[in-house]
């Protein structure tokens, strides 16, 4: 999707697992590379997407949205459901270019918000949320993807 600064932001495919599996235990959260991609396969053929956050080895980051419609939205409606920056590559940058190719993503697809979900075990996630100009909403964070007016 996009370079800067040595970082390319691009869609995760299941070749990517074992690395993408090394960042997840490192933030405590350990799955196999062979669960790992069944599961990006699975997302490469729903309406969501995964994006990685790459330098140079593992991947630094990943965010995963899924895309649906709603009741009571005129178009459909981005989730994030994971936002995870490795521990080490955390506070330069990479989760501001994830949201950022995230919410391209997410208006490619027809969307004007973007909502995100924040585990009550992760209130430095709901500080960059805020930062990054979402506000809360029920079950979460949102933010227009469009301009109004």
């Amino acid at each position: 999707m996009g370079r800067r600064y040595g970082l390319e932001i691009r869609g995760a495919a299941s070749a990517d697992a074992p690395g993408l599996a090394e960042m997840l235990a490192a933030s405590g959260w350990p799955v196999s590379a062979s669960d790992l991609a069944g599961r990006l396969d699975g997302l490469r053929h729903g309406t969501g997407t995964a994006l990685l956050a790459l330098e140079w080895g593992p991947p630094s980051g990943i965010v995963v949205l899924h895309w649906y419609p709603g009741l009571l939205d005129a178009a459909p409606v981005a989730q994030i459901t994971t936002l995870l920056v490795a521990p080490d590559d955390r506070r330069r940058g990479i989760g501001r270019q994830l949201l950022k190719s995230a919410s391209q993503a997410a208006r490619m697809a027809g969307c004007d918000s973007l909502q995100t979900l924040v585990p009550s075990e992760a209130p430095e996630l709901a500080v960059f949320c805020r930062a990054a100009g979402f506000v809360e909403g029920p079950g979460g964070f949102v933010r227009p993807l469009r301009k109004k007016g």
